[in-house]
Order: structure tokens, then sequence, then C-alpha cells
């Protein structure tokens, strides 16, 4: 009892604000599952630590994690939020506006994130974060590390898959593709990472 009531008291530490409690009714009514209060707080710590002005966001959702970045990016810098869903990123304009974010702040791109990803710069970029279809994870990892500037930031939600990433004996294709994921990024010489059990999973990786 007193691991979970641990476990619920850091998840819901940091309170989120009106913006981002709305951005999670509109992502009830459409059925999509944002990332939970406590990563959404790790993620505005990340954005400030690394002073971020450029972030790309795979997978906008409502805007839930989009706005949680915006809070600890610099007041100039630009969120680049891919999602394959028009109607969702549609909604995170409108939450994004009603609380105002201005529009030059955040851009966002209607594409799958593996075809979108390779067109943006080598190295620009301060904090990936990857929230998407989880069989592409592995592909996600080569492809965040690339955009990333050395001290950059990448950080994969949704990293324990329900607690199934931890039991050996789960092989569906989106676990293991998690799984492999988080190998990729353990064992990457240039990467420093730290796992955190906050929500479902939150993987971090800095690039030396």
């Amino acid at each position: 009892m007193a691991v979970t009531s641990s476990r619920s008291f850091a998840e819901f530490f940091v309170p989120e604000h009106d913006a981002v409690l709305t951005a999670r009714g509109r992502a009830a009514d459409l059925g999509c599952e944002p990332i939970g209060s406590g990563a959404g707080a790790a993620l505005t710590f990340l954005a400030t630590v690394v002073s971020a002005r450029a972030v790309v966001e795979i997978g906008t959702g409502t805007g839930v994690s989009g706005l949680h970045l915006l809070a600890g990016m610099a007041p100039d810098g630009v969120l680049t939020s891919i999602d394959v869903e028009a109607e969702h990123q549609r909604v995170a304009k409108e939450v994004f506006g009603l609380f105002g974010v201005a529009p030059g702040r955040a851009r966002l791109i209607n594409g799958r994130g593996l075809e979108v990803m390779p067109r943006l710069t080598d190295g620009a970029y301060d904090l990936v974060l990857v929230d998407a279809d989880r069989t592409g994870y592995p592909q996600y990892v080569a492809e965040a590390v690339r955009l990333l500037r050395k001290g950059g930031v990448l950080v994969l939600a949704g990293a324990l898959h329900g607690d199934k990433v931890a039991d050996p004996t789960q092989r569906d294709a989106e676990t293991v593709a998690v799984r492999e994921a988080g190998r990729l990024v353990r064992d990457d010489e240039d990467l420093v990472p730290m796992m955190t059990s906050l929500g479902d999973g939150l993987l971090a990786a800095v690039k030396r």
C-alpha cells in the first residue's frame, strides 16, 4: 500500500494548469490517451534544464504534452509537433490558442513521424519527444538521435508499455518494439540514459 500511495503522490505532485486539464478533457472526448501528469511535469523540467528553443514532438494528441513542453521552453522557442491525426491537431491548435500560445510557437505538421522526421535538420533540436506508434519506436530512436544537438535530450513516453516491457514472456509486436528501443538507447555509447516509472514509463537520454 505504501508503494502505491507513494507512486500516486509522485505522479500528481506537480498540479497541472487549466490549459492542460482542458486538453485532457478533449483527449477523453476523442478517445486518445495523453501522457500522465507526472510525465508531463518531467517534460517541463527537461525542457527547462536544456533551455529548449527547438523541440520536436512525435504525437501531438490534443496538446497535453505540447503544453507541458512549451511551459519549460524559452519564451521564443518553437515546438514542431507531428501527428497523423488531423482532428487531434485541430483540437490541439484550438487549445493552444485558447490559452494564449502564440501561433508562431507551435508548428503542427500532419503526417507520419517516420516520413516527416527525415526532412528535419540534423543536430538542430534541443529535445525530441516520441509518443506515437509503439511498433516504430526503434526507428524513432535512430531519427531522434540524428536530430539532437550535443547535450540535447531524447524522451520516449510509454517506455514500460503497460508493465509488459519488464516481463520477458510478453512478445507482442508493440512490447517487443518498445523493449528493443529501450535496449538501443541504453547501449548507445553516445547517450546517457535514465528510466523513470512515472505514468507508463518515461525513458530519457542525453546526447553526449
